[in-house]
Parts: structure tokens; sequence; C-alpha cells
């Protein structure tokens, strides 16, 4: 007899779900089947961390529409440098919070949906990728993570759940242009398909850019920082069982930059596919497998003969990996966790050299990474008190590191040595409500990351300084604890505060050894402390949130020039207000303030950066069925943010822009 499946089962099926699997999807009843597309729920102890949700209505009022802009809600959060994913190096777009940087990698975890983002080669999130219409919410959670893929966020983690058709709708689409003539597009197509649903999304966004260099800089050679990319993600979500659903994801990106000179041409691609079971039952569980491919080429021209000096030409990578964590039954007083992950990171970089406008030499220098994670955690809930602690050991190896070089007509081999070895981590905390609205929170933990391969062999140029690669770097280890205080005397109003003490031993900096030449080098320690505050109010169409962080951070290196000076890059204060009016579902009115303050552009403390302070605004009202006006304004007080001194040359961020177009929607 012939076989019809329903969408969902197809759906299912397209995915690589077994027979059996899709005959229960067609036998059950779509009405007693949910799904979601998250992941399990947060265990009940998550809050002993100082944790800070961004929901979908703050992200969407991002003036830039550029998801480093959304997460800039909580305060601290930083890129290695200023610049948006508009007018930056792509592989500067490493991700921190607490004042923990000193160079371009991310020493914050970045997961889509569970998935780690970060690219395998540099560890830099692929910013332009990630549209914040596309999310449901992002979580910042500060502090070293024990838990899965935790291997990495010494300083935190940042969880981004994507949107599902309840709050897509059916289709969803803007344009927009600003006064520079740069334009956006982007749309989405969510229907519901039987039980489950599927996901299409698109974005491109295109420009000529903004002067980065002053007026009294530049040179004939001098441009705008035009950009183009475009990105396009395919996700399906269906049930297998009435407790089980799969979840499958594939996107690609394509990102083109040219920054301050013709012929200054950089570029970040990706490919990425994903797959995940997680299932709701008696036994939790959740199972993902991600693979990731992606490329990187950079061309760096000199500031003096405007002649290339050096073309990154490509960077070809690949990150497998994996995770499975399980939740067995073992009372409601507790939540436990169990599981392991695992990762491998494969790339190398090809490059030519050049001297006087030819090529003189060329390089390739790459090898692999793998980290393989086991974790066990446990939340103990006591009446009023919650209780967590956890412990993770981590297999990692660096391997097959290797650079070939020809240099003026001599060719060279270097392999370094293969390395590996156990590291243990854990984090424990504690939650006590003591009623009104008032709990008190405290933890401690330990971290790891492992340097990547671009800190271990790609040694690279940001005119006139020239930055060594390193391929005997230690790992990086957190120490790190924390106490605050939260209060919700009411519904839609709450206060939080936090005080932390972190420090990463044996930190990865970019250390200057010699005029213009500087160094990826293991120093003592970065140390950070600090408070951070918190606070959001909701009045019926009114709300108003904000966060504050003071970091005190210093380098610790005893007998170095170092020793006691503030990471590059770090600001002492951060801090971001958003005020908005919803009146109705499809009005929005928002502005957002934000401040951070001065910092310093290299290691030594010769080149500030002054503080910056910039407004931004969000207007969307509907004009006639389902299209609505949106304005958006960045920087509306033209504040000139200087994003790079070196020696007094510099570089400069986002101008006043002003944005208008039109967005449907369709339920």
């Amino acid at each position: 007899m012939p076989c019809t499946l329903r969408p969902a089962a197809l759906i299912a099926l397209l995915a690589g779900a077994s027979l059996p699997s899709l005959a229960y999807a067609e036998e059950a009843a779509p009405d007693q089947i949910v799904v979601t597309g998250r992941g399990l729920d947060a265990a009940p102890a998550a809050v002993a961390y100082d944790v800070q949700d961004i929901d979908k209505d703050r992200l969407a009022v991002a003036a830039s529409s550029r998801i480093e802009d959304a997460l800039s809600a909580a305060a601290g959060f930083q890129q290695f440098r200023r610049s948006d994913s508009r007018a930056s190096n792509p592989s500067a777009q490493g991700i921190t919070l607490r004042a923990l940087g000193g160079n371009a990698t991310s020493r914050t975890l970045m997961l889509l949906d569970g998935v780690p983002v970060a690219d395998p080669f540099f560890g830099y999130v692929p910013l332009s990728a990630l549209a914040p219409e596309r999310l449901a919410m992002a979580r910042v959670t500060r502090g070293g993570g024990s838990g899965a893929f935790g291997a990495g966020a010494v300083a935190g983690t940042i969880d981004l759940t994507s949107a599902s058709p309840d709050q897509l709708g059916l289709f969803g689409g803007r344009a927009l242009v600003d006064d520079r003539g740069e334009t956006e597009l982007s749309a989405t197509l969510a229907p519901k398909l039987g039980a489950g649903y599927l996901v299409a999304s698109g974005r491109w966004d295109r420009g000529q850019g903004f002067w980065t260099t002053p007026v009294d800089q530049r040179v004939p050679a001098s441009v705008r920082a035009s950009y183009e990319s475009w990105s396009t993600s395919l996700r399906a979500v269906a049930p297998l069982t009435g407790d089980i659903e799969l979840q499958a994801r594939v996107a690609a990106f394509n990102d083109a930059r040219t920054l301050r000179f013709a012929g200054a041409d950089t570029a970040a691609s990706g490919q990425d596919a994903s797959l995940r079971l997680v299932g709701r039952g008696a036994w939790k569980f959740d199972a993902l497998a991600y693979v990731q491919a992606r490329d990187f080429n950079n061309v760096v021209i000199s500031a003096r003969t405007f002649l290339p000096t050096l073309d990154q030409r490509a960077t070809p990578s690949t990150g497998i990996g994996g995770k499975f964590e399980l939740r067995p039954p073992v009372g409601k007083a507790h939540v436990l966790r169990l599981g392991a992950d695992w990762r491998y990171a494969e790339g190398h970089t090809e490059e030519d050299v050049y001297t006087a406008g030819k090529i003189t030499g060329q390089r390739r220098a790459g090898g692999t990474n793998r980290d393989l994670g086991l974790f066990i955690e446990d939340d103990w809930t006591l009446g009023p008190v919650i209780l967590t602690a956890g412990a993770r050991a981590d297999r990692w190896s660096v391997r097959n590191g290797v650079l070939d070089s020809v240099l003026s007509g001599q060719a060279s081999t270097t392999v370094y040595p293969d390395r590996a070895g156990w590291d243990g981590s854990f984090r424990g905390g504690a939650v006590v409500k003591l009623g009104g609205g008032v709990a008190l929170r405290g933890s401690a933990y330990t971290g790891l990351r492992q340097p990547t391969l671009n800190e271990l062999y790609r040694s690279f140029t940001v005119f006139p300084i020239v930055t060594r690669a390193n391929a005997a770097l230690q790992n990086e280890k957190l120490r790190g604890f924390e106490g605050g205080i939260d209060w919700r005397p009411a519904a839609g109003l709450s206060f939080s505060a936090t005080a932390f003490d972190n420090k990463v031993r044996h930190a990865i900096a970019n250390v200057t050894v010699a005029t213009n030449v500087r160094e990826r080098q293991n120093v003592d320690a970065v140390h950070a402390n600090g408070i951070e505050l918190g606070a959001e109010a909701k009045f019926g169409a009114f709300s108003l949130s904000g966060s504050f962080a003071y970091t005190d951070a210093k380098v610790e290196a005893p007998g170095t020039a170092l020793d006691g000076k503030r990471p590059a890059q770090t600001p002492r204060y951060a801090a971001s207000a958003t005020a908005a009016w919803r009146p109705s579902p499809r009005t929005t009115l928002a502005i957002t303030l934000r401040h951070t303050g001065a910092q310093f552009e290299d290691d030594l403390e010769t080149d500030v950066l002054p503080a910056a302070t910039t407004l931004d605004a969000y207007a969307e009202v509907p004009v006639a069925g389902p299209f609505s006006l949106v304005l958006r304004g960045e920087n509306l007080f033209d504040e000139a943010v200087v994003t790079r001194n070196s020696g007094g040359s510099i570089d400069l961020g986002t101008p006043r822009t002003i944005w208008g177009g039109v967005k449907i929607a369709f339920r």
C-alpha cells in the first residue's frame, strides 16, 4: 500500500533519522508532541554564577543590527578591538569578559544552540554570520566553566539560542539603507511542518564604508572601510518520539572587507553543519555532533610604500566535535549531569612574502589541536539552599606542528615537537534564598584554555608592528571566585551585584620584544578583580535595563617591563543602558547609551585609546498591513571612537550613521 510521510517525518528523514523513528513519528498524534528547538533546561544552580540574559526584544534594538553591539548590553563584554564587524580584521574578533584579554583570541566560549562557533584555527568569532534577528536569547555567564565544552571558557560563556516560528512568524524580512548608501537585506521563513518546523534565513550587507583614517592622516592610497558580507542558514526541528527531538542545522557565510589602504583586502568564509538529539524523558540527554570548514585571507599593505608586504592568501581549517550529556533520574532534589565532549582542530596558513611589491618568499605553517573532556556536575536543592559542584578532566594534545618557508631562495623546514597531557578543573557554588526576593550566591572555579593554532604557528602584521607566533606556548589556567546578591523586590524589577577575583595563569599576551616587534608569550598571569552591577525594570510598555562593570586588571610578570601594567585593549570601566517603550507588539522606540573607558593599545601602555560614550536609537512603527517603518541611529553624538593607536597613527570607529527602511512580518 502507498506510504505517505507527514512533513515532520520528512524533515527527520532528510536529517538522517532511522525508519523506526519515522514510524513512531507517523503514529504519534501531533497534539501529543511539543518540540522546542532548545537544549535541556538550565540546571537550578546556574544562578550561582553571574548570569545575565539578553532577550529577543533587547537584541532587536541594536542600532547597528550587529551581534557584538547587542551583546554589549552585558557590560564588560568586548572584542579585542573596539571596531565592529564591518570595519575590523576578522582575526581580531576574539571575545572576552572581565578584562581578561591581552590578545585577539577568545577567552569566552560562545555557543549557538549548544555548538561552539569560534574559528577552529584563529579562535575568533565570525560575528557577521550571527544575525540578532535570528536569535531568541543570549545568556551571558561570567566566570570559568567546567561543563560541556568548558575548556576555553576561562572568562565565561555566551550561549545563543535560535528563535522558533512562534517568535519569528511565518515570514519576516527587512530592507534598509543608511546615509552613506550602504544597504542591509535580511529575511526568514519559518513554517511549522506537522509537529516540527523549519527555519530558513539569509542576510546580505554591503557598502562603501566610512573613513577609518582621520582627515589629517589620509594619503592617496587611503580608502574607506568597504565591506560585503552574506550569511544563510537552514535549521530543522522534528520529533522522533514523544520526548526526543532532532535538531539539524547547515549554514554558510562570507565576509569581505578592505581596511585603511587600497588593496588591503581581507575575507573570512565558512560552512557549518550540526546534528543534535535532545531527550526530555526520565533519562534526559543532549547529544550533538558538528563540523566546520573555514578559510581566511588577508593582504598587508605598507604604510610607507603602499605596496603589499604580505599576502596571507589562504588559511583553510577544519573543526570537528561533539558532546554527550546524560541526566539520570536521581531524585527531585538533585540534577546530576554526566558527559563527555571532544574537539579537533586542523589548519594551516599559506603566505606570500613581498619585497618592493614582488614575491620574494613563501611560508606554510600549521598543525592540529585536540581536546577530550570528561565532566560531572550535581545540583542539590535543600529548601531555600541550592548547592552545586562539578569537575572536569581534559586530555589535550598539540601535534603535527610544522613551518615550511622559502625566503630569498633558501628553503627550510621546522618541525615542532608533539605535546600532550591531562588537566583538571572544577567549579562549585551555592545560592541561598533569604525571602523578600533576596538571594545570596557565591562560587569558585578553575578553568583551562589551549593555545590556538593561530597563536602557535601564525605570525601577523598590523603595519608597522610584526607579531610573531610561538609554538612553545603553554595552556592558560584560570583560578577565580565571586560573590553576589540578587534582589527582586517586585514583579518586573530586579537588581544584581557581583564582586569577583579572577586570575589567568600562563596568560598568552602579545609581548613587545624589540622596536615594532612583538611575540606571543606566556606571562605569569593576568589578574582581574572588580564589581559588576545590573538592573532591570519593566512597567507596562516601558522598560529600562542597564549594566556596569569596573575591572582592575593587571599583568603579573615580575622582573619585566609588563609587571603591574594593564593588559592591552582592556578598559577599567564599561557601562550600558537601554530604555524602551513598546505600546504594541509592532511598535518599539528605544535608546541605548554606552560608555567604554580609556584603554591602552599596547602592552607597555604607551598609546592610549581615549574613553568613548555613544548614543544609539531604534524606532519601529507599523504603517500599513504587515509593513512597518524602521529607523536606526548609530553614534548619534558622532563621538570620535579611536579603535587603534600605533604611535599616533590611528583608526576611528563608526561615525554617526542613520538608517531607514521597511520591515514586513506575516504571522
